[in-house]
């Protein structure tokens, strides 16, 4: 009986040497694999990295404008104003947006993101979004994203012309397990948003959480629907339960299970930024942060995040150093 070929050298060959992303079937074969092949999928998902991406790694700040009372349901999220969870509704002032992007800045970083906790912006957070992107450009050289919620195609006008670089809309999870985390908006309506956004001309930034009690077969349709939106970044996050949420008991993402999902979705987008984002310390720890930028990651949220504490930047800086990763400058983002 002849043995099937081994789904690392189909990828070797397909991804690697001809820059063919996996398609979802494939991408389920590489989730399936044994801890024991971890190493060796590690290894090829950083040969793709640096073949179809090369060794720069983008690093991104991010702070929250508008925090806490969302009327959305997203399961995993202590933002929403419905959940018993701590994070409360909270402002933050202009002066404190451009501090927090000149620290951003001196960093390193590339790109300062705005976001805010809302179902889609109102005329006050797009007014506010206005001048605190304007009171950034006169102070801090740095490309400025955004993530607003959903928009409609006035709202997306207006975040182009205000000079949005890029925008951050995620999908969350793969398309069939979306009802399971979200139920006051549909998947189809973070897609038209995100549809709209690249019609525009800015950038797309979408990717989701893993580790939200998704199948396998469904991490592998996420990743499938990921590189059918093709989009110019993808953050990856891994569950971090927040107490007083929907999946506050859900168990953290083992990591060996999270790192072979970095590998996979690199193997699914072998073009793409793959962006480390929330999650990874509680999943990963100190030592995943080096396994995922030799796995297949070239991008980095440094500092805290929305609601969670992230590494030191100064750790996250220092590592690149190490593995001899030049940070992408400025100049290359535009």
């Amino acid at each position: 009986m002849t043995q099937a070929p081994d789904i690392l050298a189909i990828a070797r060959d397909q991804v690697l040497e001809r820059g063919e992303a996996l398609n979802q079937e494939q991408v389920l074969e590489v989730l399936r694999l044994g801890d024991d092949r971890l190493e060796d999928l590690l290894g090829l998902a950083h040969d793709v990295r640096m073949k179809w991406c090369g060794p720069e790694v983008e690093v991104e700040g991010i702070i929250s404008l508008k925090t806490g009372g969302c009327p959305e349901d997203c399961h995993f999220c202590s933002q929403s104003g419905l959940f018993e969870s701590p994070v409360r509704a909270a402002w933050l002032d202009i002066p404190s947006l451009v501090e927090a992007a000149k620290q951003t800045a001196k960093t390193g970083a590339t790109e300062f993101c705005i976001v805010a906790a809302v179902r889609g912006p109102d005329e006050k957070l797009l007014a506010q979004v206005a001048a605190g992107i304007e009171a950034i450009r006169n102070e801090v050289d740095i490309q400025i994203a955004c993530s607003l919620g959903m928009l409609t195609q006035e709202q997306v006008d207006q975040l182009a012309a205000m000079g949005v670089h890029r925008y951050n809309h995620n999908l969350e999870t793969a398309e069939s397990h979306f009802p399971n985390v979200v139920t006051t908006h549909t998947w189809e309506e973070r897609w038209d948003t995100l549809r709209m956004v690249r019609e525009a001309g800015m950038e797309v930034c979408c990717g989701g959480i893993l580790g939200m009690g998704e199948t396998l077969e469904q991490r592998a349709e996420f990743a499938a629907n990921l590189a059918a939106l093709e989009p110019d970044e993808v953050p990856l996050n891994f569950l971090n339960p927040r107490p007083g949420t929907p999946f506050g008991d859900l168990e953290v993402l083992p990591a060996s299970e999270a790192l072979k999902a970095v590998a996979a979705f690199r193997l699914a987008l072998p073009r793409t930024m793959l962006r480390f984002a929330g999650g990874r310390e509680i999943t990963l720890g100190d030592l995943g942060a080096k396994q995922g930028i030799l796995g297949g990651i070239n991008a980095v949220i440094v500092g805290n995040y929305l609601t969670t504490l992230g590494r030191p930047a100064e750790s996250d800086l220092d590592l690149l150093v190490d593995l001899e990763m030049p940070i992408k400058a400025l100049n290359a983002t535009l």
